[in-house]
């Protein structure tokens, strides 16, 4: 992974962590936390398996050669880290079991901590950031990309997208999208699945397509939020983070949609705020238990649109499968054009 270059760089460790080593089916011993004794030499043989840590974990000091190299004083203490989500919900103060992030971006990534794993074949299990720690994620294809091909379609900035959007009533006036114009990752895991725009009459404007993109993405929140729920695990606290936070319209439809409150933080550098923390906690600088959280605001879903989009998100869920054996047929002749 990229953080264990760096470290190897920084400190001539060999060493990986353990939420990354969880992704790394099938070679990761989740009841143990370690490397997969019985059959791992067998999967990856003559691979020298690197140390496990946690992402919080000391790996080493910075070595006299990459001081030279960098400038950074010998004999810093270099933590281990992890990959970027991970290291962003651990920035948002997700580290209590239902505590769930909600990434907005060019795709929609979602994480959630829990006290235990129950696998399933629709989400992700994996170890989390902290010792002894797990999470489940789920992950979309397209999100903020889907917002980002009506714009160029149409050609008119964000701002006046999201300002018509705005003006278009809760459920488009009947226009349902699926968001699957890359296929789609969890919960279907379907590469050959596609995008469908379905109730499409004279009457829908440019700005009826913009939220009705916004709601299939808020859809597919919904989706997933259900799978976690089913695997045993409902989420009980959401945070937003991520570019799709800013002006309010996406967030207020997933909650609308999904019928949960988005904690949006007062603070969201980003995956580097988790990393600092991280580097705090390694270096016994702040105790493991220290949070940097701060709430700067609550989006409440409204009442009046549950209705709506409850009867919406049934016809959302009917596509796919309605669809599914035209879409792969496209996909094919897609490829043989490409």
């Amino acid at each position: 992974m990229a953080s264990s270059y760096l470290v190897s760089r920084l400190t001539g460790a060999y060493v990986l962590d353990r939420h990354s080593a969880s992704q790394s089916d099938p070679l990761y011993d989740m009841a143990t936390d370690e490397w997969a004794a019985d059959w791992a030499a067998e999967i990856a043989p003559d691979l020298e398996l690197p140390r496990l840590l946690w992402p919080t974990e000391c790996a080493g000091t910075v070595s006299s050669e990459a001081a030279e190299l960098t400038g950074l004083p010998a004999g810093i203490p270099v933590v281990t880290g992890t990959i970027d989500a991970w290291a962003e919900a651990m920035s948002v103060g997700v580290r209590h079991a239902g505590d769930t992030m909600l990434m907005y971006g060019t795709t929609m990534f979602i994480i959630e901590a829990v006290d235990r794993i129950v696998p399933d074949r629709t989400i992700w299990g994996t170890a989390g950031v902290e010792p002894g720690s797990r999470t489940l994620a789920a992950g979309m294809a397209t999100s903020g990309a889907l917002t980002a091909w009506v714009r160029d379609l149409s050609g008119v900035a964000f701002e006046r997208l999201i300002a018509e959007a705005g003006a278009v009533p809760a459920g488009s006036d009947g226009l349902v999208a699926l968001p699957y114009f890359a296929g789609e990752r969890t919960p279907i895991f379907d590469a050959d699945a596609r995008g469908l725009i379905l109730g499409l009459t004279l009457s829908h404007s440019r700005g009826h397509l913009y939220r009705a993109m916004l709601e299939a993405t808020a859809y597919g929140v919904r989706h997933i939020l259900t799978a976690f729920a089913e695997a045993g695990s409902p989420p009980s606290r959401l945070v937003a983070v991520g570019g799709g936070t800013k002006g309010g319209l996406w967030t207020q439809i997933v909650s609308d949609v999904t019928g949960l409150a988005q904690d949006v933080p007062a603070v969201t550098v980003g995956a580097a705020y988790g990393d600092a923390l991280m580097a705090a906690i390694g270096a016994d600088l702040v105790t493991p238990d220290t949070d940097w959280t701060r709430s700067g605001a609550v989006v409440e879903p409204s009442p009046t649109a549950r209705s709506t989009y409850d009867d919406l998100y049934d016809v959302y869920r009917s596509l796919y499968p309605a669809t599914r054996a035209q879409a792969h047929i496209l996909a094919e002749m897609q490829r043989r054009q490409a």
